[in-house]
C-alpha cells in the first residue's frame, strides 16, 4: 500500500465536474483507491463517495492505493489533483 497527501487547489473544491474527473482517472486501475479527509474514508472511484466527503479549496486529502498498480495509480492521481482535474 501507498499513499500520499495532497491539498485541493480547485476554487470550487471536488464538485461535480471535478469529481467526475477524479473517478474517471481512478477508474482506469485495479487497485483499491481510496482517499481521508477529516475523519471519513472515501472511494475514489465513486462520485457520490466523493461528493459526500465535501472537500473544499485548501483542504488537504491522503490518497492510498492498494493493489498491483498501486504506484503508478497514487503518481497519476497527484498529478490530476495538482494540475487541477481539469479547472
Amino acid at each position: 500500500m501507498v499513499s500520499q497527501k495532497v491539498v485541493i487547489k480547485n476554487p470550487t473544491g471536488l464538485h461535480l465536474r471535478p469529481a467526475g474527473i477524479l473517478c474517471k482517472e481512478a477508474m482506469q486501475f485495479k487497485s483499491l483507491i481510496t482517499f481521508k479527509f477529516r475523519e471519513s474514508t472515501a472511494n475514489a472511484k465513486s462520485v457520490l463517495s466523493v461528493l459526500g466527503a465535501c472537500v473544499k479549496c485548501g483542504d488537504e486529502i491522503e490518497f492510498s492505493c492498494e493493489g498491483e498498480d498501486e504506484q503508478i495509480a497514487l503518481k497519476t492521481l497527484i498529478e490530476a489533483v495538482e494540475g487541477g482535474l481539469g479547472e
